[in-house]
């Protein structure tokens, strides 16, 4: 099957043209990482991304992808939140492809029929995908600045309690094992506060990530009412990666919609982070 675009022309231009000069925007704005791409030897297990629009959450997703776009990942395990609430409490897919603008992208049925063998709450179901935005807006910037052949595992969470995440993490890792993967954990911040006190929030929130310390994450999410959207998809993140090895995150950039816009009465928070 064909997972076509949802909010191609909202999220994100729909043309490969205007898709391409909205991407090189976000790469050259002053939240952006800039043209330079920074060789880097070590290992990048993991990165967290933000999915708004473009306009808005693009220039601290490039962070990320340039990031990782030295190493050439061959598959890229992204997982993200259910924002409809409809399917399976997670679900991947096999035999499809996803189209954006900038062309189809194939789904690795093998590792999406591995995550399922290793995992207890992974099912397959186009059903669950059908509407998100989570995951799309992921890859047209995979497309984008990765310059390799890759597939993906597209992997979204109804539930994202810290059961499923710690599920889902393992599962992951196991395939990540095997091949030269990148895990995306698709998540926006603060959601709907004002500017200074979404900032207040979220440096609450990353402090745990960055010590890939689940259970404080939890803690604080919970304690502190974070309206961080992909939590789930951030644990499960966190989990893989210490599987595979990292030992740490490291804040990319952070950056909310107000700090963009100049509207700063009711933003979202967005972070790039790196698991090393």
């Amino acid at each position: 099957m064909i997972r076509e675009p949802v909010v191609a022309g909202q999220f994100y231009p729909d043309t490969k043209k205007e898709l391409e000069k909205m991407i090189k925007y976000c790469i050259e704005h002053k939240f952006g990482p800039g043209k330079q791409i920074k060789e880097s030897t070590e290992k990048i297990f993991g990165i967290v991304c933000p999915h708004a629009g473009y306009v808005y959450s693009g220039p601290t997703a490039c962070h990320s992808y340039k990031a990782i776009s030295s190493q050439k990942p061959e598959l890229a395990i992204i997982i993200g939140p259910n924002h409809f609430g409809i399917g399976k409490n997670a679900a991947t897919m096999i035999d499809a492809k996803w189209e954006t603008p900038l062309g189809l992208i194939e789904v690795d049925s093998q590792a999406a029929q591995e995550a399922v063998k290793n995992s207890n709450v992974i099912e397959i179901d186009n059903y669950s995908h059908s509407q998100d935005h989570s995951l799309e807006v992921q890859v047209p910037m995979l497309q984008s600045i990765l310059t390799n052949e890759f597939k993906i595992l597209p992997i979204i969470l109804l539930e994202q309690n810290l059961q499923t995440a710690t599920d889902v993490g393992n599962a992951v890792s196991e395939i990540a094992k095997k091949r030269n993967a990148i895990i995306v954990a698709s998540s926006d911040f603060t959601h709907y506060e004002e500017n200074s006190f979404a900032h207040l929030q979220d440096k609450a929130l990353i402090a745990p990530i960055l010590d890939l310390d689940v259970d404080k994450f939890y803690q604080v999410l919970m304690e502190k009412r974070v309206s961080a959207c992909g939590y789930g998809a951030i644990a499960s993140a966190m989990i893989a990666c210490k599987n595979l090895g990292a030992t740490r995150g490291e804040l990319l950039s952070y950056a909310t919609s107000g700090d963009v816009s100049g509207d700063t009465d009711s933003v979202v928070g967005y972070g790039a982070i790196k698991f090393v």
